[in-house]
């Protein structure tokens, strides 16, 4: 996490940073509302569309990140957080502009004559970019409101993942209508600086990926055709395992990512951690939790035989590591991404130590019993508990439990709120943060 957090502020120091180089106001100057609106204007429209670009660039998950940024859910996480800071960035650019005519309209201040904007060239690059700011200004507003309940949408969780796929994109076109905007109303003496050349760059690969994701393309994995083999259920616990037989075309994966999978077209894309073993071409497994609308109908929907398409693997959880020994924790349907290395280790031990710890909140006998089998397949210690009944592992029963927790890798997967009370837990205890591996499931 502290990755994610140093590359967010990081972006938004640097991008302040050029900003302040290149603007070349004497803030002494500025002596009525309306000169601070001018400069605040600049700023905030940077800023948000800066955060824009990069959150529209991760969209089309490039692959190339993922290694710097600890696999794509990570990428992810990252690109919430750009989006939410694009809103807030976006309705403070709103309100700088707005706001002194509201004041002015309210007979709060009295608007000061206007600046003479200084003289161009007929037919220059700055004379055409001037004669869109009518046109720019509309754009930018409209797409602003779209932006802004778009962007609140899909922080709603209740909001169907369905709707969120099919609107979801449409930021795309109101990206690239703020990109004409912020074009237009750019002071024209930023671009021959840093920070012009950069933006330049930033809405250029902002805008290719925007018209990729209108078309939904990615610049990360192709997606596979594939067929529903055999399908598993475990209704006790929620819980079902679909096997796909993989067309020519898939790499192979290791134990521990995921794909996304498109079982129905109007769905969309959804993605599922594989829990078959790595290394295997032409079959894989997702075990998948009735955790949602879609999901809970998957059992009725789902048929052997079905065509699918799987676009992946994708993320980093996979359990390397330089010492010997490592605690697994995972909750619920977390318990993928072990259950696909438990069955690799299965095959070929890595000599490494292992202790699983696994609560869930349903118990199943036929499931505890076939995951207890698996463990011992793989010369895992297994620790199982069901959670309404005793409740989740904490982290004195983990610490307790594994007397040599000082050396060991972390590795956790499983409820959101879970893994944020572990982690820092396990800080507290002294266990250094790149010793801690989680995966960010959440990826709206």
């Amino acid at each position: 996490m502290k990755t994610l957090k140093r590359s967010f502020w990081g972006f938004l120091l640097f991008l302040s940073l050029l900003w302040w180089l290149a603007d070349t106001t004497k803030w002494s100057s500025l002596n009525d509302i309306f000169a601070y609106r001018g400069v605040l204007m600049q700023y905030t429209g940077i800023i948000a569309i800066g955060v824009m670009s990069v959150a529209t660039i991760l969209s089309v998950r490039p692959i190339l990140l993922e290694r710097p940024f600890d696999g794509l859910d990570k990428m992810y996480r990252l690109h919430k957080w750009l989006g939410i800071a694009g809103l807030v960035m976006a309705v403070a650019h709103w309100l700088v502009v707005e706001g002194p005519r509201w004041m002015v309209s309210l007979g709060w201040i009295v608007r000061t004559s206007r600046r003479i904007p200084p003289a161009m060239q007929e037919g220059s690059l700055q004379h055409l970019l001037s004669l869109q700011r009518g046109l720019a200004a509309k754009m930018g507003e409209y797409a602003f409101y779209l932006a802004v309940l778009l962007i609140v949408l899909a922080l709603i969780k209740r909001f169907p993942y369905r709707q969120f796929f099919q609107t979801h994109r449409i930021l795309a076109l109101t990206y690239l209508a703020l990109v004409f905007h912020s074009v237009v109303f750019m002071r024209y003496a930023y671009w021959s600086t840093p920070l012009g050349i950069f933006m330049l760059i930033l809405m250029g690969l902002g805008s290719i990926s925007a018209v990729l994701a209108l078309f939904r393309k990615r610049v990360g994995r192709s997606p596979i055709d594939g067929q529903v083999s055999a399908i598993e259920m475990h209704p006790a616990i929620d819980l079902m395992e679909v096997s796909i037989r993989m067309d020519k075309g898939w790499a192979g994966h290791a134990a521990g990512q995921f794909a996304f999978v498109t079982f129905h077209k109007n769905e969309g894309p959804h993605p599922f951690t594989i829990s078959s073993p790595g290394e295997q071409e032409g079959n894989i497994k997702f075990l998948i939790k009735g955790i949602g609308d879609y999901t809970q109908t998957l059992p009725e929907r789902l048929r052997v035989g079905d065509q699918v398409k799987v676009e992946g693997p994708y993320g980093r959880f996979n359990f390397d590591g330089d010492t010997q020994r490592q605690i697994w924790i995972a909750g619920g349907v977390g318990i993928a991404p072990f259950l696909a290395k438990m069955r690799e280790r299965a095959r070929q031990s890595d000599g490494k130590v292992i202790e699983l710890f696994y609560s869930t909140s349903t118990h199943n006998p036929a499931f505890a019993a076939e995951l207890s089998r698996t463990a011992a397949e793989a010369k895992v210690q297994l620790h199982y508990r069901s959670s309404k009944q005793d409740g989740r592992f904490d982290l004195e029963t983990i610490l307790n439990s594994v007397p040599e927790w000082r050396e060991a890798d972390v590795w956790f997967c499983g409820p959101e709120s879970f893994g944020a009370m572990l982690q820092q837990g396990f800080a507290n205890a002294g266990v250094p943060e790149k010793r801690f591996h989680r995966e960010l499931f959440e990826m709206r």
